[in-house]
């Protein structure tokens, strides 16, 4: 493939997003970011990963106190050692984000990676969701958790990825128009979803 491919993934919680996007990696030969992405941007940025780990695809959260370790050229917008707003570390895992699309083909799970690289020539942008019950089901099974504590957490993640996600971009979460493609896993399956995506981004021209 001559031009650098990039594949975003956004998805409600519990719909399999991050495994179904490791397995469109390997069938794609991508490089695959989701967690991946909060490491290097502490290690670009010099601050704690846990600025990142709390701040992690929600729109309010703040620090307030001493900041040591910022690389000032990384934020224009931040009075370096007193206050260090989500914007300013949206901003530095935004400069991350860019910097791996441009080393090579990538794909790149949440955190508005659609939005971000909206200008990269090869990108394709998927939305996953999938019925409620099932993934109240694979919630509860994976954090060891009730049917009623599953179903309260996926409502309470996925009210957090929206307002995220719209505060940061100039787009919907979730919206049909905001992507490429917007597919149900729990109608095509883990694996199914997955070949769905990775032939969709081989017809795809760019």
């Amino acid at each position: 493939m001559k031009n650098k491919l990039v594949v975003t993934i956004g998805r409600e919680y519990g719909s399999g997003g991050r495994e179904i996007g490791e397995i469109v990696s390997r069938l794609l030969g991508l490089d695959f970011y989701d967690k991946e992405l909060i490491e290097l941007a502490a290690q670009k940025s010099g601050l704690n990963k846990e600025l990142f780990e709390n701040a992690d695809e929600k729109k309010s959260f703040s620090l307030q106190g001493g900041v040591f370790g910022l690389r000032s050229s990384l934020i224009d917008d931040v009075n370096a050692g007193y206050f260090l707003s989500n914007e300013s570390l949206f901003t530095i895992q935004s400069e991350v984000i860019r910097d791996v699309a441009q080393s090579g083909s990538a794909l790149f799970v949440g955190r508005c990676a659609d939005y971000v690289l909206k200008e990269m020539e090869c990108l394709f942008s998927v939305f996953i969701v999938a019925d409620k019950q099932e993934r109240i089901e694979r919630v509860s099974s994976r954090v060891s958790i009730s049917n009623e504590e599953a179903a309260a957490l996926i409502d309470k993640t996925d009210k957090k990825r929206a307002s995220y996600y719209n505060y940061f971009s100039n787009k919907r979460w979730g919206e049909p128009h905001s992507y490429d493609l917007c597919v149900n896993s729990s109608t095509f399956g883990i694996e199914g979803t997955a070949k769905m995506i990775a032939d969709s981004v081989l017809f795809r021209k760019c």
